[in-house]
């Protein structure tokens, strides 16, 4: 059921972002280890930012894990119950243009 409210109650499928975290974390050290050999410091400091992003957004997918079921909701947490007033932030007039 749509309330509207969805980008103030959306929540995140932190164990899928934790496994693409993971898999990019390999891409990157790769990367940067291969490129470093090939003599390319160009792109090995190119795949060492995205190694340092991956790593800082793994850092925040595991607290948010770890935080509880606010962040992590399983089978038995329902959903959260939409706002009693209607969505948080009031609609603009949607124009169509024939």
């Amino acid at each position: 059921m749509r309330t509207g409210s969805e980008p103030a109650t959306a929540r995140s499928a932190l164990r899928a972002r934790f496994w693409l975290c993971v898999w990019g974390l390999v891409w990157a050290v790769f990367g940067t280890v291969a490129f470093a050999l090939a003599g390319r410091p160009g792109w090995a400091a190119a795949c060492g930012v995205l190694w340092l992003v991956v790593t800082v957004d793994m850092t925040m997918i595991l607290r948010h894990i770890r935080q509880g079921p606010h962040y992590q909701p399983g089978r038995d947490v329902p959903p959260y119950r939409p706002p009693e007033n209607g969505p948080p932030f009031p609609r603009q007039p949607r124009h169509r243009h024939p």
